[in-house]
């Protein structure tokens, strides 16, 4: 059964340590500094210089790491956006997103593995920081991957820094400009796919701001080294229908599991059609 993970690493380069074969095939990878010299597959591998694009200083970016065996990995090579050609993927801002097509011996098609990061941004006329805006960039970069409205094979993954349900404090503005990034995703034939309760633990106690009947699980912890500090979930998983019925998605976010960032790591486990 292929096993993906997907995880911010929060810029720290000696997390490219805990990339293992035995944990998973394949990584996808946000806030991703410079690799280390390992003997993996790793997409982009001509990014120079190796960082995410914009005034601020971000030395860090998303990739996707091939470290399984029996398993073949193409790239796509990404451009500007008014600079892409032909096999190329065209991005708003590069850094946020990277894409590769992989192939499992377990299945019969390739898919292709999406690892996106919504950078915050600053409001032009106000002090507000907001992520939606890059977010819906992602979408509509994400969007030239696909060539069909049915049997595409895709999954896109990462830190997207929105709510999912609910606003800021309950804000039913925010509330509504996040849903819209869930129904973009829908009405790309991008399925979410989670992860949502049972598989992930839950905030305790659960925050005032969380709808009642809410499955979110944590994902990001505000202070690394206090576990009561995760209530937010800020890390998602969306997939083509073909595949959203052979998926299982799992936030790895007990204490024992979390790891050394500040956000948890999300695990993707395939099954093969058969199955």
């Amino acid at each position: 059964m292929p096993r993906i993970i997907s995880w911010n690493i929060n810029g720290q380069r000696n997390t490219w340590n805990e990339l293992k074969p035995s944990d998973a095939d394949v990584f996808l990878l946000q806030e991703a500094p410079a690799p280390l010299a390992l003997p993996y597959d790793i997409h982009p591998q001509d990014s120079e210089p190796w960082e995410t694009e914009g005034s601020k200083n971000r030395p860090w970016r998303t990739a996707v790491v091939r470290v399984g065996e029996g398993i073949r990995m193409n790239g796509i090579p990404e451009r500007h956006l008014g600079q892409s050609g032909s096999e190329q993927l065209g991005v708003s801002r590069l850094g946020t997103i990277a894409a590769a097509k992989v192939e499992f011996d377990d299945l019969e098609e390739p898919i292709t593995l999406v690892s996106v990061y919504g950078v915050w941004e600053k409001a032009a006329t106000s002090r507000w920081i907001m992520a939606d805006a890059a977010v819906h960039r992602l979408i509509s970069d994400v969007s030239s991957l696909i060539g069909k409205q049915k049997g595409h094979q895709i999954i896109v993954a990462g830190d997207f820094n929105i709510l999912h349900g609910y606003g800021e404090k309950g804000s039913k503005y925010w509330a509504r400009r996040y849903e819209n990034v869930f129904q973009r995703m829908t009405a790309l034939g991008l399925e979410y796919c989670g992860p949502q309760a049972p598989n992930g633990e839950q905030a305790s106690p659960k925050p005032s701001e969380l709808p009642t009947d809410s499955l979110d699980v944590p994902t990001y912890r505000k202070n690394q080294g206090e576990h009561e500090s995760a209530t937010r979930q800020l890390d998602f998983v969306f997939a083509s229908s073909s595949l959203r019925d052979r998926m299982r998605v799992r936030a790895l976010n007990r204490p024992e599991e979390w790891g050394p960032s500040d956000h948890c790591r999300i695990q993707i486990d395939l099954e093969t059609a058969s199955n």
